[in-house]
């Protein structure tokens, strides 16, 4: 009788090649790329309506601000909720490379939540909205140490774009923090170039990903 448990050669180096080539799970990829361009395209539509109040082309009642970003945030936590809901379905089984890139923007995103409590607790105790606002660039900083890693593991250009475009942005915002006008410019360009844009990218190869298994199955 054979024994199916251990595995071919052939499989041993379809495994190895998948691990060198950083393949990974398109549905695990789409899930991620969904949340980036959600991210990119809901705050930095939000960034331009706080550009359009500064330059007085939006003069909105107090309520209706207030309703339009919370909106914002709770359409957000909605493609959140959707996201994390479609990882529970994947599981944590994956190449290595996917896995470990999985593992980098997690822990990014939980360095987030301790600089939201840092410098949101240290803004409302000095009064000073501008040590709010160097969250965001602490956010770009972040993103730009996870970016990095994604290059050195997948050796992808614009991966690697990313990780100094995000870099650039955070020293630049971090610059601007008394400049309110310019720091909504330059984080309106950084949102929709560096959260939309790799979540466009990411989500075009998952969905190419996905026509190509289902053409083959």
């Amino acid at each position: 009788m054979i024994d199916t448990s251990r595995s071919t050669p052939e499989a041993d180096l379809a495994f190895l090649r998948s691990i060198v080539q950083g393949g990974n799970n398109p549905k695990a990829t789409l899930t991620l790329g969904v949340a980036y361009l959600a991210g990119g395209l809901l705050y930095g539509l939000q960034c331009l309506f706080h550009i359009g109040q500064a330059v007085g082309w939006i003069r909105w009642p107090g309520l209706a601000n207030l309703a339009f970003v919370a909106g914002i945030t709770v359409a957000f936590l909605i493609v959140l909720m959707w996201a994390v809901r479609e990882d529970r379905k994947i599981g944590t089984a994956g190449p290595i490379v996917t896995r470990t890139l999985n593992a980098a923007f997690s822990g990014a995103g939980m360095a987030n939540l301790a600089i939201i409590i840092v410098f949101g607790v240290g803004a409302a105790r000095d009064e000073d909205f501008a040590i709010w606002l160097y969250y965001p660039a602490m956010i770009f900083a972040l993103q730009s140490a996870a970016w990095f890693v994604a290059w050195t593991l997948k050796k992808k250009v614009w991966m690697l774009a990313a990780s100094v475009g995000a870099w650039v942005t955070a020293v630049a915002l971090g610059l601007l923090v008394r400049e309110p006008i310019l720091y909504l410019y330059v984080c309106t360009a950084a949102l929709f170039a560096l959260f939309a844009g790799p979540g466009w990218i990411m989500t075009r190869d998952a969905l190419r990903a996905r026509a190509v298994d289902a053409d083959a199955g």
